[in-house]
């Protein structure tokens, strides 16, 4: 069985615009063989399968959040391909959900998991090493990697659950971008945000 790591999957969402959790599923049942995994979803997906992640993404909006009574703020930029989803409702409303759950984790501190420093990610795998360290040897790295996913669900946008989890199904960020991207059938990226606190 191979083992299905997180830049497999960012490469295939990027040959095929499908979502993150379709990819790792896909990859996992063709033991890792990114080529077959692209044939995989081309046909339990259909139509959904293109060449999304490949076209630009250049349009999009900057949408803001302000809470707490003007003390907390968020910006965030979401990319699409046209001007057209741009300006829809829909699209416009999703950025403003993501403005207002960052808003509300201040834990928040990565867009994705590849983003967070090699020397933090390290230092903080150490630590739970160190924390383990009278657990059986055998269970440790099992125990680490838990620990790890559970870290990168407070500090990686894509990887949390949305804070509304009744209005959103309990789904994670990157599903409710893989939702929009199917239904609005573009390329849709958030790109970047920035959240402002007084007093931080």
């Amino acid at each position: 069985m191979a083992d299905i790591t997180a830049t497999m999957v960012k490469d295939l969402r990027q040959q095929t615009g499908a979502g993150m959790m379709d990819c790792k599923n896909a990859l996992a049942e063709v033991d890792g063989d990114i080529d077959k995994a692209v044939e995989l979803l081309r046909v339990k997906l259909g139509k959904k399968v293109g060449k999304l992640a490949d076209r630009e993404a250049a349009e999009g909006t900057v949408q803001s959040y302000i809470h707490a009574g003007g003390k907390v703020g968020v910006l965030v930029q979401v990319n699409c391909n046209t001007d057209f989803v741009a300006r829809n409702d829909d699209f416009v409303a999703f950025a403003r959900e993501i403005a207002m759950h960052i808003a509300a984790t201040p834990t928040t501190k990565y867009l994705t998991a590849q983003d967070i420093p090699e020397e933090v990610s390290g230092a903080e795998t150490r630590v739970f090493q160190q924390q383990v360290a009278d657990k059986p040897e055998n269970i440790r790295p099992k125990i680490v990697e838990g620990m790890l996913k559970k870290w990168h669900s407070e500090v990686v946008l894509m990887d949390q659950k949305h804070v509304n989890e009744e209005k959103h199904a309990s789904k994670t960020i990157e599903e409710l971008r893989a939702d929009m991207s199917a239904k609005t059938g573009e390329n849709v990226v958030i790109s970047r945000f920035s959240r402002f606190a007084v007093g931080e």
